[in-house]
């Protein structure tokens, strides 16, 4: 039998009350399942935070192992796709005889997504009835009534001739770029994509040059097709950083080696500058001032597709690596691993999934910033959501009321101090803000940041990759001359 109880923690330490507790008799895992759940009142007023945190046994809690599951995934099991190994062969010679569904690189991403659990409970691409609940109320509903959230339709586009070839065939094999089949979706269903319809309820606007769109969905076919999926094999990349990619069980495994009593999720899509590894630490502080003894950070950059001007994985990946080894972050309460999924830049919408798969793998906070999973407007000088709808929707989203939101502290430099700090608007003039793209100019043209802004391993990764884009724009230009 375990116990849930409620506390408000005031943002002083030590000022616990125990409100309200609830006994559970029907959970199944075994005592030390820290079911930690903080609530709090719309992140973006001054209210406390609101804890809940299971009541225990103290010699039951020192004769135990902390487990860092400590927020269930929707669903109550992390969903694991992959064919065991033992009935591969079988399973690869009925997918032969199968009609084929040819998959493009970021369908092979959301079949890595789905496969692993990231989207947990969906066990498949979503068939008509959980893409129209996606679509119109950015949720499912479970068979006991209860609502798991899930802002973006997970879903793989077919073309006429392809539905042609699948004919009344109830289940298809799944082809990957390469040519290799990659799995077998069942029991299908295919229905219309209706691309309008879609683009402006996961993006507010059909205006022209929204990245995923142009890339995926104008290119896609009218058809939808849904159904159980099987993957014969786990998926990798074969790109050096497969060793990288962690699934949400191997996650957990790694929190529960940690003896974690607390995991706080940073997505980024950027380089890690100073400003974000003060707000890491800052997160961390303010866990262990809560009473928390290991909180451990799930840094957590996004692996899927993104677009063209956004610094390629494997530049963020070595970047991050020397932010460890520069000691700006701390190895042994790091642990980074990368996101599998696309990035739609869809803003409020697209930052609940964020949210929702860090559910999934364990993190039982997360933290999110201004304008989180947006965009500058493709056609007009503004941002396209307002920076900050993200948080405010996270705070009251449908089927993320277990996840503990963390509201991001603007951070900017200090032109006194000469590092990164806090914003100070009683000072506002003594700050200097950086954003993503003066920071890239900062690289392109070999101009050094303010000191502090970035660790030199770090910058010095940044520096040589533009070096690298402007030497094979040069080698380019010199060979259209030549011809």
């Amino acid at each position: 039998m375990s116990l849930t109880i409620k506390v408000h923690v005031d943002t002083h330490i030590n000022d616990l009350n125990i409100i309200q507790y609830q006994t559970n008799r029907h959970n199944r895992r075994k005592f030390t399942n820290y079911d930690l759940k903080i609530r709090p009142r719309p992140i973006y007023s001054s209210s406390p935070l609101t804890v809940y945190r299971p009541k225990m046994n103290v010699d039951s809690v020192r004769s135990s192992v902390i487990k860092s599951s400590l927020i269930e995934p929707d669903g109550g099991v992390v969903v694991d796709l992959v064919v065991p190994e033992s009935e591969r062969e079988l399973k690869t010679v009925e997918a032969e005889s199968m009609p084929r569904v040819n998959l493009t690189n970021i369908d092979l991403e959301w079949v890595h997504v789905i496969s692993e659990g990231w989207a947990s409970p969906l066990k498949g691409f979503m068939r008509e009835n959980e893409y129209l609940q996606s679509l119109h109320f950015n949720c499912l509903k479970t068979k006991d009534g209860s609502l798991v959230n899930m802002s973006l339709p997970i879903v793989l586009a077919i073309h006429d001739e392809t539905k042609e070839r699948i004919g009344s065939s109830t289940n298809v094999g799944l082809v990957g770029p390469d040519g290799e089949l990659i799995g077998i979706l069942r029991s299908i269903e295919i229905y219309n994509h209706n691309k309008e319809e879609r683009i402006a309820r996961t993006w507010g606007t059909t205006a022209p040059g929204l990245p995923y769109v142009d890339e995926v969905i104008t290119l896609a076919g009218n058809w939808l097709i849904g159904g159980d999926l099987e993957v014969l094999k786990p998926i990798k990349y074969n790109d050096g950083l497969d060793h990288y990619r962690l699934s949400p069980q191997q996650l957990r495994k790694e929190f529960d080696r940690r003896q974690a009593d607390a995991v706080f999720a940073f997505q980024l899509r950027n380089p890690v500058h100073n400003g974000h590894a003060l707000l890491m630490n800052d997160t961390r502080r303010r866990l262990l001032e809560m009473g928390f003894k290991n909180p451990i950070l799930l840094l957590h950059p996004l692996g899927g597709f993104t677009k063209a001007d956004d610094v390629p994985l494997d530049v963020r990946m070595e970047q991050h690596s020397k932010v460890l080894e520069d000691g700006v972050l701390d190895p042994e309460t790091t642990i980074v691993s990368i996101f599998p999924s696309p990035m739609h830049y869809a803003g409020p919408t697209e930052v609940q999934w964020h949210a929702k798969a860090r559910v999934n793998a364990g993190a039982n906070f997360y933290i999110v910033g201004r304008d989180p999973a947006g965009m500058g407007h493709p056609t007009e000088k503004r941002d396209l959501y307002d920076p900050d709808h993200g948080k405010k929707v996270l705070s009251m989203a449908p089927g993320l009321e277990k996840l503990n939101i963390l509201p991001f502290r603007v951070a900017a430099y200090d032109t006194v101090e000469k590092k990164m700090a806090f914003f100070d608007p009683s000072r506002a003039k003594e700050f200097l803000f950086i954003s993503g793209t003066k920071m890239r100019t900062y690289a392109k043209t070999g101009e050094n940041p303010p000191d502090g802004f970035m660790c030199p391993g770090g910058w010095k990764v940044l520096v040589n990759y533009y070096k690298s884009l402007q030497s094979e724009e040069a080698t380019g230009q010199a060979a259209v001359l030549a011809s």
